[in-house]
């Protein structure tokens, strides 16, 4: 099974992050990256399978775009970084990514997961 899965987690609250709008792009040949889908995280901050279903994990260099401006604004702390992306590249033969981030209103980081 193809799949491109996060997980987003408030490190200043502990909690998981939900309702953070996450956009998936490839680039193309053109070099123009092309939306293939969006989500929000769910209560547990999770987006199971950003990837469409019907849709091969061609190797290619992949972003996962993160509105975390909207979800800092909904909660009224201001926050540093309105937008999160985090480029990524899949070889061939490569089938699963899980690119969890860990956010603060001052700071984020990420990791290849499991």
């Amino acid at each position: 099974m193809n799949r491109i899965s996060t997980h987003v987690l408030d490190t200043a609250l502990g909690k998981p992050a939900s309702a953070v709008p996450v956009r998936l792009e490839r680039l193309d040949t053109a070099g123009q990256w092309q939306k293939l889908s969006s989500a929000e995280t769910d209560q547990d901050g999770r987006c199971a399978n950003l990837l469409p279903e019907t849709d091969a994990l061609p190797a290619a260099r992949y972003r996962l775009v993160f509105g975390t401006g909207s979800y800092f604004a909904a909660r009224g702390i201001p926050g540093l970084y309105p937008v999160v992306e985090i480029t990524f590249d899949v070889c061939p033969g490569e089938s699963h990514f899980h690119i969890p981030l860990l956010l603060s209103p001052n700071g984020y980081t990420t990791y290849r997961g499991s």
